[in-house]
């Protein structure tokens, strides 16, 4: 079933995010420091100062430094380098492009046996203890090329186009402890970048308009995102969208097996907002948003993926799979969902065990929606108060799934299965159901039931 369903084709996650419009964030800017325009450019008293020194810069003698261009680290010159600052310093980036940009030259992988000599004297350069602003509409924070152990640790940018850039080659990556915080564009950007091994720990990342921590293309394994707080990281009005909290996107490139994402693991979040709060009566802040977006391809689907112990709510949809293998979604809470809850397509062995589903304080569907998916695991989860008389459950077109051990109470309607086979449905127990508990179309073949409290 499952190889003739990919051929129907998958919905194309498309975001163009250097074409969508920025935020006028140089006012932004003026409001915090109104003399900024009389600032010196200190462009080139920096560079010179990076090019002629050690390549250190350690910024101290001045609140605010404003430059227009790029301040360059060429590793492959310079060799290991420290950014940082002996106070509260601002870098200001009066111009396009990364305010630091960092240029390494390794060419293989984590493996020690494909490092030259020279990238061991380029390892771990640190950026730490300092304030990035943008005023430039195109004005990026960072951006890694070609380096290893990159650490960026104590670091705040703000009103920048992309707050983190990853692009080409990079391995080992470290960012903790940072606040990057309503830049027009995305906060922690893996840009069709080769990456293997990138913690992301005990960060805020919000309020960046085109995704808060967004993976596309590429080649990405081993991205661990611990301990942050993630939210808001879509447009802040009623405009529609197909970003998220945290996207995984493979989908543009359809065809092309050499750009694929796996081994990710996403744990002890508050990934959240803001679906629920638009200004406007009845409409829904950044529809079509997620807090967790697993975009991939028919080709080479997104896989081994572990999403455990995160708190997710307030979006178009809290989780959001389509093309997937191998996924856990461990102990989580979800709540406040509008409307939708979990909806997995074309998937399989994605394992939804131990999570708390609950809209508190919205009538919302909540709903849960497998569709076209094999050999997936439904266990142990609460589900309460799904304000939907289609299901709170669906199962559609789906063969080998195992629900056990659901709690449904409260909710306006329970499980369906519609088209799908051999399904195995044990010890599900329903209460204080509004509607219908338990429907079955054209699902009874291979049919197993055992142990349930609901009435057919």
């Amino acid at each position: 079933m499952l190889r003739r369903l990919f051929l129907t084709g998958s919905t194309v996650l498309l975001i163009a995010l250097n074409s969508l419009p920025v935020l006028a964030q140089g006012n932004r800017v003026l409001e915090q420091i109104p003399n900024l325009k009389s600032l010196p450019d200190a462009t080139a008293e920096l560079q010179a100062k990076i090019n002629e020194g050690s390549g250190d810069l350690i910024l101290g003698a001045d609140k605010q430094y404003r430059i227009t261009a790029p301040l360059v680290f060429d590793l492959l010159k310079l060799g290991a380098v420290k950014i940082s600052a002996k106070g509260g310093a601002t870098l200001v980036m009066d111009g396009p492009g990364p305010a630091l940009k960092i240029l390494g030259g390794h060419e293989g992988t984590a493996s020690p046996q494909s490092f030259k000599p020279t990238t061991w004297n380029e390892r771990m350069p640190v950026i730490s203890d300092i304030e990035i602003l943008g005023v430039h509409p195109e004005a990026d924070g960072i951006e890694l090329q070609r380096t290893v152990a990159a650490t960026i640790s104590r670091v705040s940018i703000r009103w920048c186009r992309h707050g983190i850039h990853l692009v080409d080659r990079n391995r080992n990556v470290a960012i903790d402890t940072c606040h990057l915080y309503e830049n027009s564009g995305v906060g922690v950007f893996l840009d069709d970048v080769n990456l293997h091994q990138i913690n992301v720990g005990n960060s805020h990342i919000s309020y960046n308009r085109q995704g808060g921590i967004v993976v596309r293309d590429g080649n990405v394994r081993n991205l661990q995102v611990s301990g942050c707080d993630i939210e808001g990281n879509m447009p802040g009005d009623e405009t529609p969208t197909q970003t998220a909290n945290i996207l995984i996107d493979v989908s543009t490139s359809p065809g092309d097996r050499t750009k694929s994402i796996a081994e990710i693991s996403i744990t002890g979040c508050t990934i959240q907002h803001s679906a629920n709060y638009s200004k406007v009566e009845g409409k829904t802040n950044a529809p079509g948003g997620a807090n967790i977006r697993l975009a991939g391809k028919e080709i080479y689907p997104i896989d081994s993926v572990t999403i455990s112990g995160n708190v997710l709510s307030d979006t178009t949809t809290n989780i959001d799979i389509n093309y997937a293998l191998d996924v856990a979604i461990n102990a989580n809470n979800f709540f406040a969902p509008k409307p939708a809850n979990l909806t997995v397509k074309n998937s399989r062995r994605i394992n939804v065990t131990g999570n708390t589903l609950n809209p508190r304080q919205f009538k919302r569907p909540g709903t849960i929606h497998f569709q076209d998916c094999d050999d997936c695991v439904l266990s142990s989860n609460t589900v309460h108060a799904f304000d939907t008389d289609k299901g709170a459950v669906i199962i559609e077109g789906c063969s080998g799934m195992l629900l056990n051990a659901l709690n449904f109470s409260d909710c306006g309607s329970g499980l369906l299965l519609k088209n799908s086979s051999d399904i195995t449905v044990t010890n599900c127990r329903m209460s204080r159901t509004a509607g219908w508990q338990f429907k079955v179309d054209n699902s009874e073949d291979g049919l197993i039931q055992s142990g349930n409290s609901f009435a057919n």
